[in-house]
């Protein structure tokens, strides 16, 4: 998959992205920052684009914790 390949992203992490870049353009930034905005504002949000296999999520025992001193 090259760089830039949005095809691994949902349709609704895609409308997020536009949704989020229109407003960042309505603020005044250049389509190409606003976009690239987007992108990292929905890559927070979600972790990327989607994951194969259900139950994705790691339990509070598989997390690594950090121990008070």
């Amino acid at each position: 998959m090259p760089r830039g390949d949005k095809s691994k992203y949902t349709e609704k992490q895609k409308r997020t992205a536009d949704q989020i870049a229109e407003s960042y353009e309505q603020r005044g930034l250049p389509e190409n920052e606003a976009e690239a905005r987007a992108w990292a504002t929905v890559n927070k949000i979600d972790g990327g684009g989607k994951k194969s296999g259900s139950g994705r999520r790691v339990s509070a025992a598989g997390r690594k914790t950090e121990t008070a001193l």
